[in-house]
């Protein structure tokens, strides 16, 4: 099950007890927000996209309140962003669709972290199911994926 690897993942670094699991749904950013009882902003969406290098994939976690933004993603990345499709993502990722997230992936995977989320002292990012999340400071978010910081969402100030 996707929710266990994810758990093990977390345990290297003592934060397996962070997962919070729910009875309803947390697969979309206001269902997610709803059981966290968060702001959607602090939701973590991992959006799954074709990796510019042609093999995997290139996962971008960014707010709930974020939007990607086409030239920016085609300036970073050199491609323009394809999302993959559900089947696809399970392929390349390992999780299902409202449960993909940045965490035990499968090999080819690339992690990056837009800086929508580095606002925030505290993000909930799903932990591999369609009904979990994972209560993460940035800095514990960016150690246990080993993403890179990037800019490619419009810019959500304001909103």
């Amino acid at each position: 099950m996707s929710i266990e690897r994810v758990r093990a993942h977390l345990a290297q670094w003592s934060l397996a007890d962070r997962i919070m699991e729910f009875e309803a749904s947390s697969a979309t950013v206001a269902l997610a927000a709803r059981a966290v009882g968060c702001p959607p902003a602090q939701i973590v969406k991992t959006l799954s996209f074709r990796a510019p290098e042609g093999d995997g994939c290139l996962l971008v976690a960014c707010a709930g309140d974020a939007r990607i933004d086409n030239p920016k993603f085609k300036q970073t990345f050199g491609v323009k962003a394809s999302m993959l499709s559900p089947e696809q993502a399970v392929e390349l990722t390992g999780h299902a669709v409202g449960g993909v997230c940045p965490f035990a992936l499968k090999a080819g995977a690339r992690v990056c972290l837009d800086r929508s989320i580095a606002r925030f002292d505290w993000v909930f990012p799903a932990a591999g199911s369609a009904s979990s999340a994972a209560r993460l400071t940035t800095e514990e978010l960016e150690m246990t994926t080993g993403g890179e910081w990037v800019d490619v969402c419009k810019d959500w100030s304001g909103a």
